[in-house]
């Protein structure tokens, strides 16, 4: 219970505090248009409302780990809870962040492009 609570302090902290980091770091503004609506062909840039931006952001992200998460308890135990949060807030949320924020720099470019 004790890796499990300080795994949710660490998921907190980071969402309080690494991300206006990253935020400042990045230089978000938040009046620029995403590509979706200075760009809406209604095929590939589609505005969507954030509920469901939110959704889709859940469910690719709580669908490894189930998988994940089962494999690295069994491998190292409970400190494999702290790992995995520490993975997702330092790695995950900083590359879904950045490869957002490049995409509304760049015109609707991926990262590859």
């Amino acid at each position: 219970m004790i890796t499990f609570l300080t795994s949710l302090a660490i998921l907190l902290a980071g969402y309080i505090f690494y991300s206006r980091y990253l935020e400042r770091t990045m230089e978000a503004d938040p009046n620029r248009p995403t590509p979706a609506v200075s760009m809406g062909d209604g095929v590939d840039f589609v505005p969507m409302p954030w509920w469901r931006v939110l959704l889709i952001q859940f469910l690719n992200i709580a669908g490894l780990g189930p998988i994940f998460g089962a494999i690295a308890g069994a491998l190292w135990g409970p400190v494999a809870f702290v790992w995995i949060v520490l993975g997702t807030v330092f790695a995950g949320a900083v590359h879904d962040y950045f490869s957002g924020m490049l995409s509304v720099r760049h015109n609707g470019l991926s990262i590859t492009e």
